[in-house]
């Protein structure tokens, strides 16, 4: 049976009621999924959990088709890509792209983890070695949060300071083609937090290759307006968000050495560790 939430807006702003997928009713799915996908599922079992298919489904609005097709597409990446092979000891230039991009070391008020991004700051590495960063984290995050049953990740991107020479339009363009495509239902909101107005341009264009339901996740924070801060405090505890972004909270800096002791244990724990001959 299906059961159903209480009344609530659509995209449309009407109300309608939402349907819950039982857990018989997921597991059908799941299981129609995994016969579409055949021999892919022996090829790469861990990826292919049932939590990594039910989120592809609730991502591509349920549609058995739509997530079998977007899983393939995924696992033909992840063979090419090897971003279960990705150690923290192959990011170059470790200390100054973890102050650009890490994963906070607290949760927000419903537990989910925090991705903060340093967007002004400028990189040491090529672009490559950008999107090579980023998909460490995504996979440090989807493995770490493979039971959660919705989505987990808030990304809180600070912009204070940014010009137009901050961002690169094909970086950005295919990060969201690679968490829009092959790490979907991951993001729960993002939150630029105090851009200028000059972003408002570039914004303009980065949106174009948004797709509409994480636009829907996109949340401008502002930090002269009080109006605009209640957002932060809806989302996270304000005693351990950094007083930098309206929190306050003044003993969360970052610290290199316990962060890369942190990513590494985690390496360890997915097998992404490398020996000393750069074997996995």
């Amino acid at each position: 049976t299906t059961t159903t939430k209480p009344l609530v807006p659509n995209k449309l702003g009407r109300l309608e009621l939402k349907p819950i997928r039982s857990r018989d009713q997921l597991m059908v799915q799941i299981n129609e999924v995994r016969g579409l996908l055949d021999s892919l599922t022996e090829e790469m079992p861990s990826f292919l959990s049932d939590a990594t298919i039910r989120r592809f489904l609730r991502a591509r609005s349920w549609s058995t088709e739509q997530a079998t097709k977007s899983l393939k597409e995924t696992v033909k990446w992840r063979r090419q890509y090897r971003p279960d092979a990705i150690s923290w000891d192959d990011i170059p230039e470790t200390e100054n792209e973890a102050r650009r991009t890490h994963v906070a070391d607290y949760l927000d008020k419903n537990g989910r983890s925090v991705l903060v991004a340093n967007v002004p700051m400028k990189s040491k590495v090529s672009a490559k070695e950008q999107i090579k960063h980023l998909v460490y984290l995504l996979e440090y995050l989807a493995t770490n949060s493979a039971d959660e049953q919705d989505d987990f990740v808030v990304w809180l991107t600070d912009f204070r300071g940014w010009s137009i020479s901050s961002t690169s339009l094909s970086i950005a363009r295919e990060s969201m083609h690679i968490i829009q495509n092959y790490y979907p239902g991951v993001i729960a909101v993002a939150i630029p937090f105090d851009p200028p107005r000059m972003f408002e341009s570039f914004w303009k264009i980065a949106k174009n290759f948004v797709q509409p339901d994480m636009k829907e996740k996109v949340k401008f924070v502002y930090a002269n307006k009080p109006e605009s801060l209640k957002i932060m405090a809806d989302i996270f505890d304000l005693d351990t968000l950094e007083s930098s972004f309206g929190g306050r909270s003044t003993g969360t800096a970052f610290h290199i050495n316990k962060y890369a002791e942190r990513m590494r244990r985690a390496d360890k724990m997915r097998g992404a560790s490398k020996d000393s001959n750069g074997h996995n």
